[in-house]
């Protein structure tokens, strides 16, 4: 009785250790889906952030062309703003580089598409960045620079 008594447990048994392992194993299971597709949610909100910008960068422009009469509907009209010069189109930045990528400071992120139509009606579509310089396909927004506004966004592939 005395030898159960003086026998002291040395350590974990191997029962126990492979029980710990197997109840973390399960938490991992259900942890991470929950942390795997952050990079999704992080394009789609780098998206709405690049629609607010690119709305508010045409207003903020239309209202500083209208200010200081410094902009009309011809072509090659331009606007300092904000240390850049910015190519507008019917008194909105216009659909193209140089134009309100530079007024919405996005030319680093987002990739300018091919303009389609004739100015001052013409509209571009603006992609995400890959990370590689190409465009993320359906992953975008449509800005109109007759209007100076985003008429459609696609975000299927974020």
């Amino acid at each position: 009785m005395t030898a159960i008594q003086n026998k002291k447990q040395q350590g974990f048994t191997l029962i126990e250790l492979v029980m710990v392992i197997v109840i973390l194993g399960i938490l991992a299971a259900f942890a991470l889906p929950r942390f795997a597709d952050l990079g999704s949610e992080a394009r789609l909100s780098s998206l709405n952030g690049a629609i607010g910008a690119v709305k508010s960068a045409a207003g903020i422009a239309h209202s500083a062309c209208l200010a200081r009469a410094a902009c009309d509907d011809s072509d090659g009209a331009t606007l300092a703003l904000d240390g850049d010069t910015v190519n507008m189109a019917n008194a909105y930045p216009e659909a193209a580089a140089g134009g309100i990528d530079d007024a919405a400071q996005i030319a680093d992120d987002f990739i300018l598409g091919t303009p389609s139509g004739t100015e001052p009606n013409r509209t571009v579509v603006i992609s995400a960045d890959d990370g590689n310089g190409a465009a993320l396909a359906n992953c975008n927004f449509t800005y109109a620079e007759n209007t100076g506004s985003v008429t459609a966004s696609t975000t299927t592939g974020c």
